[in-house]
């Protein structure tokens, strides 16, 4: 099927031509660029990129056909990046960005219609159809053809397809045998050019990422020649490494048991070689993939191997037999820790069930008694392997150690944890010092709930939160203690931590600090880290000890030693932790003892220089100082004053002083410091409430004079009237009088707020011609109305708060609108517990301010003659407690839209 394209503009671009040799760009020559399609015959056409020289215009510097799979790049803005179906990299560096984006824009255009097009299409270059058409055939492996065989074989694995038809070759023609003889020859021969080609050869094999080329390569009949190859870097021309030497050094292969299964040994071996390639030969050169098919065999190899050990109850009862025998000699015992070793290592890499299983095998066959003889024995190799075995098996399952632990004690033997603090105490080299330090701490560990449980409990108090509150639901959700983890560590505290901190309770002896060894001061800084995580995770316990064995004296104690890693690191991090636990026992026990003072000691000694010793001095006593431990405070100004003062460099013991005298002395409490509407509901800080004078309504105005009072309490002429008429208008419907005063027909607010639920509040309406009167049931009165309400003001007043803009007094007249705005009446039938009797009748908002002068007249003459129906109004305002001389608000205000 033949295809045509459209060709780029027949402008010719300038370029430069590069191709890749030896890991460097040569530079063909500089010429024009075009991109056209040619006939090929046969009807089809093929796309081609030409270079002619810029020099030479008939000569060709580049033709290259345009395939699908040539994994073209453009990079920046002017280098097109491609590789040759032979394997050779080449780049078009353009003069001009124009000129390269028009040369990738066919390239992207060809490449499109390729892929449009499949396989079958003339322009195609698919290789699977060529390698089936044409199966692969490398030349014969021989001196004379390596440069020809490297060529073809790098040509061929720039594709996928010609990678797996490479690989398929290979296996097939067990080509990697034929090629090892010629390692040996070009040896003889000593041709270092042959011997580099073989190297690539054999690279180029390894990275096809072909499994079964490399369990093919470990094979004890080709390893070695491969090797061989492998040992003739052309990056190195003038080196030439050792691996076969190491390889075949039988003497790192020991076999401690007789392996009964060939297969199994056979395994074993191509894993140590597998494992041998991945981290020392191929190291540098290794991609991605197939360092994931290296990892993959040696991690089926190794399942594999393990679950042949755990199927052969014999094998295992020979092996841990070889510990128990006197008969045996010690370089089997030390070969057989050894092999106990690495399998523990093994088992880091398997899953999680296989991982319990092993190590469950290997505890029933007594790998614990195994530990002991490693942790005691006077050879460091083995300390090292006994402890490596433990912190693998701690690691996976501690509670496993405990369980053998505390049946050590029941038969009254020596149980493994005097066993490591022994290790700890007298071991010189300073990893397994280390590591013994953390599997302490470890076995220390409180019990966690398995996931199980922890599901259980979380359900547990989600259920309790639901039925009885949060209380019932934190009970119910803390784990219970594990009652052998309790009796392991109370074990400790009764038995073993004598033993363990026995050098610290020795320095109570001490004269002078100066002849600590590098040992001891080790010893004594993980001793210390140890108390550091028992104070966190055994409070209780860890406190009581410290304090009865007078621990922390001994601590102060190395703040004077001369090495400055060892306070700084051991003591000045265990007084922090403490301090940072907010503990009060601790704070009193310092305090008792005076043990800041070797701290500002330390501060002294190092002041004014800015080094680690001085800065963690810095920081202990700014975190008291932020933290507000009073005590604390009081006791280091108290007994330090004198000493904080001298110290000016940093504020932190001026703050020290200040932040003391504010906590000890809190500046008075007045009562300007309280607002108008305050609520604070502490007492204690709360002041005093002062008693009204002269009448006033809100606290701390001005006082009136005896003027002032005069003019306010006369009434005027007008207020006096409305009183008559709203007397006359009682007696004649023989209401009731309420505290004295008569209840208005509608009580108006200043501001008619909307209240938050609309839905649920009607309005009747008010004019005599909109309802017919109707006759409301006496209600109980309400408990706001118990206490009197303000009494009104006069009109002069009105008048004057009108003008008035003191902020005080617009917030009384606010505070008084809502509680206006809030007056209720129920509806008729409230007291047969309706619906409807539950309603509010509220006035719609401006109802008055709506009204034309004729309207709101009417509507006062209708009251005052009894037409309007009659309402009874709830007032809050009552609610705010005034004295009887108070005055009130105006209540005709809401009349004037207000």
């Amino acid at each position: 099927m033949a295809t045509t394209h459209n060709t780029p503009s027949n402008e010719k671009k300038r370029v430069k031509v590069y191709e890749l040799k030896n890991n460097d760009w040569f530079d063909r020559g500089t010429g024009f660029c075009t991109g056209r399609t040619v006939d090929v015959g046969g009807g089809s056409e093929e796309a081609r990129i030409f270079v002619e020289s810029e020099d030479e215009p008939e000569r060709l510097l580049l033709e290259t056909k345009i395939g699908k799979g040539d994994g073209y790049q453009k990079q920046q803005d002017t280098l097109i990046v491609w590789t040759e179906q032979s394997g050779i990299d080449m780049a078009l560096s353009f003069q001009e960005a124009e000129g390269c984006a028009a040369i990738w824009d066919f390239v992207s255009e060809v490449q499109q219609r390729l892929l449009a097009l499949g396989p079958d299409d003339a322009l195609s270059d698919d290789a699977m159809d060529t390698f089936t058409s044409n199966p692969l055939v490398l030349p014969q492996p021989e001196i004379g053809s390596l440069e020809d065989i490297e060529h073809v074989m790098r040509s061929v694995a720039s594709t996928p397809q010609g990678r797996d038809a490479l690989a398929k070759f290979v296996i097939g023609e067990d080509y990697i045998r034929k090629l090892i003889p010629l390692v040996e020859m070009a040896e003889d021969l000593e041709s270092l050019k042959d011997l580099h080609m073989l190297c690539n050869i054999m690279k180029m094999l390894i990275l096809l990422n072909d499994s079964q080329i490399v369990d093919h390569i470990v094979n004890e009949n080709v390893v070695f020649g491969v090797i061989g190859a492998l040992e003739y870097d052309p990056d190195f021309p003038n080196h030439k490494a050792n691996h076969r030497r190491y390889l075949k050094d039988h003497s790192r292969y020991k076999e401690v048991v007789k392996i009964a299964d060939p297969a199994i040994t056979k395994k074993i071996h191509a894993t140590w070689r597998l494992t041998y390639l991945k981290d020392v030969v191929l190291a540098r050169i290794l991609d991605d993939p197939t360092f994931g098919v290296l990892n993959s065999l040696i991690f089926f190899n190794q399942v594999d191997i393990i679950s042949h050990l755990q199927s052969s109850p014999t094998y295992l009862e020979e092996l841990f037999g070889i510990i128990d025998s006197p008969a045996v000699e010690f370089r089997r015992k030390k070969d057989a820790v050894g092999f106990i070793q690495s399998c523990c290592a093994i088992a880091k890499s398997l899953q999680a069930p296989a991982r319990a299983n092993l190590y469950t095998i290997f505890v029933n066959h007594g790998l614990l008694r195994v530990i002991t003889f490693a942790i005691l024995n006077k050879e460091a190799s083995l300390r090292v392997a006994g402890t490596d075995i433990l912190v693998a098996m701690i690691d996976h399952d501690p509670g496993m150690v405990r369980t053998y632990i505390l049946k050590s004690i029941s038969e009254k033997k020596t149980p493994l944890t005097d066993t490591l603090i022994e290790l700890l105490l007298v071991e010189s080299d300073l990893g397994v010092k280390a590591q013994a330090a953390d599997a302490m701490k470890v076995l220390l560990e409180p019990a966690q709930p398995s996931p199980q449980a922890q599901a259980q409990a979380q359900a547990q108090a989600q259920d309790a939160m639901s039925r009885n509150g949060e209380i019932l639901s934190k009970l119910r959700s803390s784990a219970v203690p594990n009652p052998q983890t309790e009796s392991y560590i109370q074990h400790f505290y009764e038995h073993s931590a004598k033993k363990l901190f026995k050098p610290l309770k020795d320095l109570e002896t001490r004269q002078t600090l100066n002849t600590l060894t590098f040992n001891d001061v080790q010893l004594f800084s993980h001793l210390i880290e140890i108390l550091v995580y028992l104070t966190r995770t055994h409070q209780t316990r860890s406190q009581y000890y410290i304090f009865s064995e007078n621990l922390v004296s001994r601590i102060a104690q190395l703040l004077s030693s001369p090495q400055k890693h060892l306070k700084l690191t051991a003591a000045l991090k265990f007084f922090r932790s403490c301090i940072g636990l907010k503990d009060e026992a601790y704070n009193t026990h310092f305090i008792e003892h005076n043990h800041f003072t070797p701290m500002l000691n330390i501060v002294y000694a190092t002041m004014p220089k800015d080094n680690l010793l001085n800065s963690a001095c810095l920081e202990l006593f700014e975190t008291i100082r932020s933290q507000e431990v009073m005590p604390i405070l009081e006791h280091l100004v108290l007994t330090h004053r004198a000493r904080f003062r001298e110290i000016t460099y940093v504020d932190t013991f001026k703050n020290i002083i200040v932040r003391w005298e504010q906590l000890s002395h809190p500046p008075p409490s007045t009562n300007q410091d309280m607002t108008l509407f305050s609520n604070d509901g502490d007492d204690a800080r709360t002041p005093e409430r002062r008693h009204n004078v002269n009448g006033n309504r809100w606290q701390g105005m001005k006082e009136m004079d005896a003027a002032e009072q005069a003019y306010f309490d006369t009434s005027d002429d007008e207020d006096e009237a409305m009183d008559i008429q709203i007397s006359k208008k009682s007696k004649a419907s023989n209401t009731p009088m309420t505290n004295g005063l008569a209840p208005s027909p509608i009580i108006k607010s200043l501001v008619d707020y909307p209240d938050d639920d609309d839905d649920a509040l009607e309005s009747l309406p008010t004019h005599p011609s909109d309802k017919k009167p109707t006759h409301q049931p006496k209600l109980a009165p309400s408990p706001m109305l118990q206490t009197p309400p303000p009494e009104r003001l006069s009109e002069k007043r009105r008048r004057e708060d009108e003008d008035d803009e003191d902020e005080l007094g617009k917030l009384s007249m606010i505070s008084s609108k809502r509680r206006n705005s809030g007056s209720y009446t129920s509806l008729p039938g409230a007291s047969n517990g309706s619906p409807a009797g539950n309603n509010i009748l509220r006035r719609k908002k401006g109802f008055f301010a709506t009204k034309d002068k004729d309207t709101v007249a009417a509507d006062r003459s209708a009251t005052v003659a009894g037409e309007a129906k009659k309402k009874i109004a709830i007032s809050i305002g009552g609610a705010v407690k005034t004295p009887p001389a108070a005055a009130s608000e105006p209540e005709g205000k809401g009349d004037d839209g207000g």
